[in-house]
């Protein structure tokens, strides 16, 4: 798992990291289902998905030195962001992968609505910002469609991480909502996936998955 992992993250060329994903995930998820289902080395595993998850972050919110030209002529710098995008939505069907991903994702919108409040807007790296904000938006909102309801019928289901990363999320909005003079669609997109992510949790809430005074902030 060490060495997928690695060379998975390593990868330069967006085609060969597309093919190599697609043939990593399916390797990637069982192996971790059958590490969890042993319950052996689960902080292990905790170590090793956080560390794939920020590399692979890394990576969908850096634009290659050489973009746009390849030997073989132009390329689209975004393919690499959504090759990207897509293993995350890949990885996230595993309940333990796909929470920490939001979690991540959403401290890094944080994070950078700080750096855009910072920086010239005349900086070369000004529209790459804006371009990795509405991505990572993006993915959240993916994330929450195509697996929400599934996590919360997990037996396993983390109540800890889920009720951090709703946290987070809400503490992102508030950050975008600062920054909305800059580009008020960042406020639209996270509100659209706080709708979601609202209406989707809404049963978990009345059951006890998440806490009511959480919940009720999304409905804010």
């Amino acid at each position: 798992m060490f060495l997928t992992l690695d060379y998975l993250v390593q990868r330069e060329s967006c085609s060969t990291f597309a093919t190599f994903s697609h043939q990593a995930v399916n390797f990637i998820l069982s192996l971790l289902k059958n590490i969890l289902l042993s319950k052996r080395e689960k902080e292990l595993v905790e170590e090793i998905i956080d560390g794939l998850v920020t590399r692979l972050m890394k990576r969908m919110c850096t634009i290659p030195e050489n973009a746009g030209t390849s030997d073989s002529g132009p390329v689209d710098c975004s393919d690499a962001q959504f090759n990207v995008q897509h293993l995350f939505r890949k990885l996230g069907n595993e309940e333990f992968i796909g929470q920490r991903i939001i979690l991540a994702v959403s401290q890094k919108i944080s994070n950078v609505s700080e750096s855009l409040l910072l920086l010239d807007p005349f900086d070369d790296s000004f529209p790459d910002m804006h371009g990795n904000m509405f991505i990572m938006i993006q993915l959240i909102e993916f994330l929450i469609s195509d697996y929400m309801k599934i996590w919360l019928c997990c037996e396993q289901f983390d109540k800890k991480i889920f009720e951090e990363w709703v946290r987070s999320i809400l503490k992102a909005r508030k950050d975008l909502e600062v920054v909305e003079n800059i580009n008020g669609l960042y406020v639209v997109y996270i509100e659209r996936v706080v709708g979601r992510l609202a209406r989707e949790v809404a049963p978990a809430a009345y059951q006890g998955k998440l806490d009511l005074d959480v919940f009720s902030k999304l409905l804010c």
